[in-house]
């Protein structure tokens, strides 16, 4: 990876969240449904296998995903690889199965936690089998529905999970949450979501309890809005390699939290030109400060990398990070400090100072998407860095190689 200096436009890709929430959601559906400017990735064809398990019929139409959904879901065997979205949303759909789905995926699928959603699903019915409260797993069916209670300083895809089964059981569920939840914007996305597929959601003001009535999703057309966690990732590029990144992204107007990532730039000093092409004019060196992601885990790695530019940047209450496809928090502070930064390491979060000297190193993902990605763009602006796990960008961007290349990014096969 050599020290680069983008020029061009690039376009952001689908994104993944509402892709796994609008297949699923389809799949519960009465009738067909439209899914238009889907991603195409690994963990979209995660989900995809999935319901495809589950009874419905998908086929691909160019960008777009036709499907006919499947209410009365079928026992299943899923291997959803790496996409832990895929195995939480899954394993509560196949709780409304009057049988036995079995779930796994790899390695990394075998660390995250999922006994808060398989304790939430046996109080409303089903019987669940795991190794310690991960995966592989089983779930039998069909859950009846009713009041359950679920930590939600874990993971919002647990809540995410119950809300979309909650439509199709016989009573319906009241969800209370216990603890201060996380990624509450993702809990958001799933309710947008919900509504555009006929069902409303009721939630209370403070977050902490939820109502679905009993019911049914209805086949409808949905266009899949911009991914602003990849965007953040791209507009980082554009900040630490020159601010000639144009990205290309429609507005929408379904909620993503991770579109906070626009005010933390503009906190750091950066100025945005917004439209359908936005575009960055950074300072010489940012503002640095504090920043609160527990709502946002998944800007970590793309504001961590600012940091290159900072003279001191504090992360803070995104414990969570922990839990994603690795220890990001642990991997981002071992990584960067080869790059010269000073960095200490905090149980949720970390503190970063510029170091003496940056410089080039060898940096290992340990297979995470985003750390690939920030990875690169790291090494985009210092120049001398080796990247190892390629095959992981599939996950999420598998064209990100190629769209940085085609703007100036000097890569080469190690």
């Amino acid at each position: 990876m050599g020290k680069s200096e983008l020029r061009g436009t690039v376009s952001c890709p689908p994104s993944k969240s509402y892709t796994h929430r609008m297949v699923f959601l389809a799949s519960l559906s009465e009738g067909t449904s439209r899914i238009k400017n889907i991603l195409h990735s690994e963990d979209a064809e995660a989900t995809m296998r999935a319901c495809r398990g589950f009874g419905a019929d998908i086929t691909e139409d160019g960008s777009d995903l036709v499907i006919r959904g499947n209410p009365e879901v079928k026992p299943a065997d899923i291997d959803v690889a790496n996409s832990g979205t895929t195995i939480r949303i899954a394993a509560a759909v196949a709780a409304l199965a009057g049988g036995r789905s079995n779930m796994t995926g790899d390695s990394s699928i075998q660390k995250r936690p999922m006994g808060p959603l398989l304790e939430a699903l046996e109080a409303i019915g089903a019987r669940c089998v795991s190794e310690e409260g991960s995966p592989p797993l089983s779930v039998e069916g069909p859950i009846q529905g009713g009041a359950a209670s679920i930590r939600g300083d874990v993971s919002s895809q647990f809540i995410s999970a119950l809300l979309m089964a909650a439509p199709l059981t016989p009573m319906g569920v009241e969800l209370s949450i216990t603890g201060e939840p996380v990624s509450r914007p993702y809990i958001g996305a799933t309710i947008s979501a919900m509504a555009k597929f006929g069902v409303q959601v009721v939630a209370a003001a403070d977050h902490k309890k939820y109502g679905v009535r009993p019911g049914g999703y209805k086949g409808t057309e949905v266009v899949v809005p911009p991914d602003y966690s990849t965007l953040s990732l791209l507009l980082a590029a554009s900040v630490l390699t020159g601010d000639g990144l144009e990205i290309e992204a429609e507005n929408s107007d379904l909620p993503q939290g991770d579109k906070a990532f626009l005010g933390i730039l503009e906190q750091l000093g950066v100025t945005l030109r917004p439209g359908k092409r936005i575009a960055t004019s950074s300072p010489p060196r940012l503002n640095g400060g504090t920043f609160d992601l527990g709502d946002t885990p998944d800007l970590l790695p793309p504001l961590s990398i600012l940091a290159l530019k900072c003279d001191r940047m504090e992360i803070v209450n995104v414990g969570h990070a922990r839990l994603k496809e690795t220890d990001r928090i642990g991997i981002l502070c071992r990584e960067l400090g080869k790059l010269g930064l000073d960095i200490e390491e905090r149980k949720d979060g970390m503190l970063i100072r510029t170091g003496g000297g940056l410089h080039g190193a060898e940096l290992d993902p340990e297979g995470d998407h985003r750390l690939f990605m920030a990875f690169c763009i790291a090494g985009m602006h210092l120049g001398d860095c080796v990247i190892r796990d390629t095959d992981s960008v599939a996950v999420s961007y598998p064209g990100f190689v190629q769209d940085m290349k085609s703007v100036g990014a000097v890569i080469k096969p190690d």
